[in-house]
């Protein structure tokens, strides 16, 4: 029997995992999970577990709350350790945080195949930890499961095909999951209940570059303000955008609500008119429930929604924010094109895995 260990650190990369992981339970590998801690979550109790039907980490290694270096460096000690006395025929790590960087390393450096789920993307912005974690990761891996065929060609263009590397398109395990997990939002979520509108446009603001900009925090706000006159504005706001928020005296014309959980997050993707985001997982998903998406950055990974019309670039620009706004509302789409793999992503991963 395969004995595979997955590194996760973060909420979203256990909803990838569980993909794979009903996979793996139904082909007979066995899966053992290390949660590094990268992103402490109170929501990550025993409940979210259960009802997101995710196995339990047997290894949790509550690394969190440091710089990059002293927490990928604690994270690569911590694997390691593990990896020695579990000898695992692969690891398999997701995306690109520094949990995924750390098990990576921890693996090649014991020579250890390495398998990279959400393999090949590139914002090419070398200033995003991100960047440089899924660099650095495709580099060392063993296995390269791909998205896209965007993400294929860069892999292409880095001349991955002259390395020892297996690279394979499978598709998006995020897809997977939001199909999955929809119907059981249905019964679970609540968060439409405690609105006060049901028309209205879904906002998320989180990423470091726009919310420790002064300039463009600003910027955002001002534009989401002018948008909420015409088109309700929903913000789940986390605890620390509230704090800068409260800190820079700037003033919020629209509705902000708490965090919400990953069944009310569907809810709302699912009810709402638009998508407004910074955040690379919510461009996709918008996409999985057929809503356009205005992106609060310069440059996305995911550029096959934008060049398909499906996803606007704005950055912090009001101006452009309305116009994209004002072009998605006159604007109709045929979502059911397949750009990720509707749903097989992690069948075909595991299957292939399984024959390896």
């Amino acid at each position: 029997m395969k004995r595979i260990m997955t590194i996760v650190g973060a909420r979203p990369q256990f909803v990838k995992a569980a993909t794979l992981s009903r996979e793996f339970a139904r082909v007979g590998i066995e899966e053992k999970i290390i949660h590094t801690g990268q992103h402490f979550d109170a929501n990550m109790s025993e409940v979210f577990f259960t009802e997101m039907e995710i196995p339990k980490p047997s290894y949790q290694l509550d690394i969190n709350g440091v710089g990059h270096g002293a927490m990928t460096g604690r994270m690569l000690e911590g694997i390691e350790t593990i990896l020695l006395n579990e000898k695992p025929d692969a690891v398999l790590v997701y995306g690109d945080t520094n949990s995924t960087l750390a098990g990576a390393l921890a693996a090649a450096k014991l020579h250890i195949p390495v398998v990279h789920v959400e393999a090949g993307l590139r914002s090419f912005t070398m200033q995003m930890p991100e960047e440089i974690n899924r660099i650095l990761t495709d580099r060392i891996s063993t296995v390269l499961f791909c998205p896209t065929d965007t993400a294929l060609n860069n892999l292409a263009a880095e001349r991955f095909d002259k390395l020892p590397v297996t690279i394979i398109k499978n598709g998006d395990v995020m897809q997977d999951a939001a199909l999955f997990y929809a119907q059981k939002a249905a019964e679970k979520a609540t968060v439409m209940k405690q609105l006060p509108v049901q028309q209205f446009a879904l906002a998320t603001v989180h990423r470091q570059e726009n919310t420790d900009d002064p300039s463009k925090l600003k910027e955002i706000v001002e534009g989401l303000n002018v948008l909420h006159r015409e088109l309700p504005v929903v913000l789940p706001l986390h605890p620390r955008t509230r704090n800068i928020l409260n800190q820079s005296g700037l003033k919020v014309d629209f509705i902000t609500i708490d965090p919400v959980g990953y069944f009310d997050m569907i809810s709302l993707l699912q009810h709402c008119d638009l998508v407004i985001t910074d955040s690379g997982g919510v461009q996709k998903e918008a996409f999985f429930f057929g809503k356009h998406c205005i992106t609060l950055r310069e440059q996305t990974e995911w550029v096959e929604l934008v060049e398909q019309g499906y996803n606007r670039l704005a950055g912090s620009d009001p101006e452009l924010l309305m116009s994209a706004y004002r072009h998605f509302m006159q604007h109709r789409s045929d979502f059911t094109v397949d750009l990720y793999g509707k749903g097989k992503a992690a069948a075909m991963a595991v299957e292939w895995i399984n024959a390896w």
